[in-house]
C-alpha cells in the first residue's frame, strides 16, 4: 500500500511547489533577484506603501535631513520610493521638479540601507525638438529607433542612464536594485512616446531594444523593468502595447482619482477593474502586479483611505503601491499639490486607519523580510 501512496505523495508535493517569478536578466545581480523573489512571495499578501519624492520634500518643507512627510506621521518612512531622472539625458544637475541629481543618489542609498525600495520612472525630453516630455512629436519614437535619425543620440542617453545606474551603491558596496518604468502610461495622449504618437509596433520595438541594450549591450543588472499602461477596459487593451514577457518584469497601470469626493465610488470600480485584468494577466505571465502611480490630490475626503482606496484594492491587491509627490504650494496653479497626507491633514488620522487595518506595509514592516537577502 505505501509503494502505492509514495508516487502520489511526491507528485502532489512537486504539484504545489510554488514556481516564482523570474527575472528577465538572467545576470541580474543577486540582491536583484532577491528582490524580485521576495516581492513575488509577499504578492497578494501584504502591499508596500510607496510615495514620489518622499525624501526630498513635502508640504512646506524642502531638503531636510531624515524628513519625509509619511515618516512626520507614522513614525516611519514608506516601503518604496519614487524618483524621477528627467534632465539627466541633457546634462542637467537637477530633474524635472528640482531635485538636484547628486541628492537623489543620496536617498536612494539610504533607502537601500533602510531595506526598502527605489522606483524611477523618466519624463524624457523629446529628441527631436529638445522640448518636454508633453512634446507629442508623431515622429520621435521612430526617429530613435535603429536606423532612425536620432537612434545614436538616443544611445547617448543610455550611456547616461547606464552611468548613474552603475553608480548607485549600498553601504554594502553592492550595486542597489531598482525598478525602472520608463515610457509609462503608454496607452494615453500626452507623451511623445503615447498611443497618439507612435503605433505599438513601434512602442514595442522601442521598449525591446531599450531593455536589450542596457542588459546587453551596457550590462546594466541591476534593473526591473516596470510595464505601464493606463487608459485600458480590457485585457485586450492593456497589452496592446506589451513587448512580450521577455521584456518586463513588472506589470502596472497608473490612476488618480479626480472630479472631488463624490467620484470616489467610480475609482473603486475603476481601480478594481483594472487591477482584476492586470492581475490575472499577470499570473499567467508570472509576473509582479503594481499600482505605480495613484492618488487623490489634498485629499479632501477625511475617510478617503478605507472607504475609498482600501477597498478599490480589496480583491486584487498589487504588490505595491506609490502615491504621488507632495510639493506643497504651487504660485502658477494657486493650489496645493500633495497626494500623501501628513500631520494635520484632513485625512491623517483616517491613514493610520488604513495602515493597520489593511496589511499595508511601511518601512518598519517591510524591514522584518530582509528584501535584498
Amino acid at each position: 500500500m505505501m509503494k502505492k501512496i509514495l508516487p502520489f505523495f511526491l507528485f502532489f508535493c512537486i504539484s504545489f511547489i510554488p514556481v516564482f517569478a523570474q527575472s528577465i536578466d538572467g545576470k541580474a545581480t543577486q540582491q536583484t533577484k532577491n528582490l524580485f523573489k521576495n516581492l513575488t512571495k509577499l504578492s497578494g499578501k501584504e502591499v508596500l506603501f510607496g510615495h514620489q519624492d518622499d525624501m526630498a520634500y513635502g508640504v512646506g518643507w524642502k531638503y531636510q535631513n531624515n524628513r519625509s512627510d509619511i515618516k512626520d506621521l507614522t513614525g516611519q518612512y514608506p516601503a518604496v520610493f519614487g524618483w524621477d531622472i528627467s534632465g539627466l539625458e541633457t546634462n542637467q544637475k537637477q530633474n524635472i521638479d528640482g531635485v538636484p541629481f547628486e541628492k537623489m543618489k543620496q536617498y536612494i542609498k539610504k533607502a537601500y540601507d533602510l531595506g526598502t525600495i527605489n522606483t524611477l520612472s523618466w519624463h524624457m525630453g523629446n529628441p527631436i525638438n529638445g522640448k518636454t516630455s508633453w512634446d507629442t512629436s508623431s515622429v520621435a519614437v521612430k526617429s530613435i529607433l535603429p536606423n532612425g535619425s536620432k537612434h545614436l543620440l538616443y544611445k547617448s542617453w543610455l550611456d547616461k542612464f547606464s552611468v548613474f545606474i552603475k553608480s548607485l551603491k549600498g553601504t554594502d558596496g553592492k550595486a542597489i536594485p531598482i525598478l525602472f518604468r520608463p515610457f509609462h502610461e503608454n496607452g494615453g495622449g500626452w507623451f511623445w512616446w503615447g498611443a497618439k504618437s507612435c503605433t505599438p509596433q513601434e512602442y514595442k520595438a522601442l521598449w525591446q531594444f531599450t531593455v536589450e541594450y542596457l542588459r546587453d549591450k551596457k550590462q546594466v543588472h541591476n534593473l526591473i523593468y516596470v510595464f505601464n499602461p493606463c487608459d485600458f477596459k480590457t485585457q485586450e487593451q492593456y497589452l496592446e502595447r506589451y513587448p512580450g514577457d521577455n521584456f518586463a518584469d513588472v506589470l502596472s497601470f497608473d490612476y488618480y482619482q479626480y472630479g472631488g469626493i463624490e467620484k470616489g465610488e467610480s475609482f473603486i470600480q475603476d481601480v478594481a477593474r483594472n487591477l482584476a485584468i492586470q492581475n490575472k494577466i499577470a499570473k499567467g505571465s508570472k509576473k509582479l502586479s503594481a499600482l505605480a502611480e495613484t492618488g487623490f490630490v489634498e485629499i479632501p475626503d477625511a475617510n478617503w483611505w478605507t472607504n475609498v482606496f482600501a477597498k478599490a484594492i480589496l480583491e486584487n491587491k498589487p504588490s505595491y503601491v506609490l502615491f504621488w509627490r507632495n510639493a506643497g504650494y504651487r504660485e502658477k496653479e494657486k493650489d496645493n499639490h500633495y497626494y500623501a497626507p501628513y500631520p494635520g491633514q484632513v485625512s491623517a488620522p483616517n491613514f493610520l486607519e488604513f495602515i493597520k487595518g489593511n496589511k499595508i506595509l511601511l518601512q518598519k514592516g517591510l524591514k522584518k523580510y530582509s528584501i535584498y537577502n
